[in-house]
């Protein structure tokens, strides 16, 4: 049976990253033209244009594989201005086509990504991507954090969840996570009090 995974998390989530991953196996048709660009605005991903018009999906011809991935975050950026995802239409034709859905939700701390979506756009929006996602139904998901620490060994078991292929021994995984975006909003701290207790519960009792 023909199956698409629908990614989505909120806006600066890492949901270019997740794509890359995911595109990355052979049998996965996925967001190919990432893995030779940084970033691609939303607007260009593959089915981009479905999700402004899900009755277009009728048209679709599903012969490039068995296994598709779909990549949108909430909101995106569709020429210039934020959206939000039609996930109820977008679903209900792909179930008319026949396809099985599964549903990953990106995460990430959520400091960051209310930090990065004030620095980008202005405003946090993380309140209206929480509300949309009520609706998705028995969604896997995915740490950015994890992903970092754990790489191809966290990609294993994300495989196991979803059931969906994954290429967790493709050396190019290693040059995806190369930069952990997370680390220009950490400042590193000299002291806290709680490090005199973790030191004096730690130190040997005579």
């Amino acid at each position: 049976m023909k199956t698409i995974l629908i990614l989505t998390g909120p806006q600066g989530a890492g949901n270019h990253l997740w794509s890359k991953i995911f595109a990355l196996h052979p049998q996965v048709s996925g967001w190919s033209a990432l893995l030779n660009e940084y970033w691609i605005g939303h607007d260009q991903e593959p089915f981009a244009r479905y999700w402004q018009d899900p009755e277009q999906l009728r048209y679709y011809r599903w012969a490039a594989s068995d296994w598709y991935v779909t990549s949108m975050s909430v909101p995106y950026m569709m020429n210039g201005e934020p959206t939000v995802p039609n996930f109820k239409a977008f679903v209900t034709k792909l179930q008319m086509a026949g396809l099985r859905i599964k549903f990953a939700v990106l995460g990430r701390d959520q400091n960051i990504v209310q930090m990065q979506q004030t620095r980008v756009r202005g405003a946090p929006t993380l309140s209206t991507a929480l509300a949309e996602f009520d609706q998705l139904a028995a969604p896997v998901f995915l740490s950015y954090e994890l992903l970092h620490l754990y790489g191809a060994k966290y990609l294993d078991n994300i495989q196991q969840q979803l059931g969906f292929p994954i290429a967790t021994a493709d050396p190019r995984i290693r040059d995806i996570l190369a930069e952990d975006a997370n680390t220009k909003y950490f400042t590193p701290i000299a002291h806290h009090p709680t490090d005199d207790l973790a030191r004096h519960a730690s130190r040997k009792h005579t």
